[in-house]
């Protein structure tokens, strides 16, 4: 069976130095460099609030998170020499905890992008809460802040 985000997409969230997107359990972000890199000129201090990444010497981005994110699960790699890959656990796992950021202040999602992220999760919560039904298919209207449609009051 393949994984929900092969399924589904993704929706990414782009910025100067490549992109971020997130699924409900994790947040994942894409460095790109126009230069051959070598594992050693890539530094990238993460804790449970906070990131700083660098590449040979100059810094990249660097903050605090939108939310608290796991920081010994946290997982980066570079692959083909000039992509830089990072996989954040996020100590809220649930769609509620949609980011509209990266960082606080940086590198917000538009209204619509964010809308996008927010159905996807609310898609991938449904096929959590129901394994084995397929809801790469499915698609989804209506106001979903807050992980769900909403009720008019």
């Amino acid at each position: 069976m393949a994984h929900f985000d092969e399924r589904i997409g993704i929706v990414p969230c782009k910025t100067e130095w490549g992109q971020w997107w997130q699924t409900v359990d994790e947040v994942y972000i894409e460095i790109n460099s126009s230069s051959q890199l070598k594992a050693k000129e890539v530094k990238c201090a993460i804790t449970p609030k906070h990131i700083r990444v660098e590449i040979k010497g100059n810094l990249i981005f660097e903050g605090d998170f939108c939310e608290p994110v796991h920081a010994d699960e946290a997982l980066w790699t570079l692959e083909d020499k000039c992509l830089i890959r990072i996989c954040l656990s996020k100590a809220h796992n649930t769609a509620a905890h949609c980011w509209p950021s990266l960082l606080q202040g940086k590198y917000q999602a538009d209204p619509y992008t964010f809308d996008e992220m927010q159905k996807k999760l609310t898609l991938q919560r449904f096929q959590l809460e129901n394994p084995g039904m397929d809801f790469s298919g499915a698609s989804m209207t209506g106001n979903y802040h807050g992980g769900g449609p909403q009720l008019p009051s």
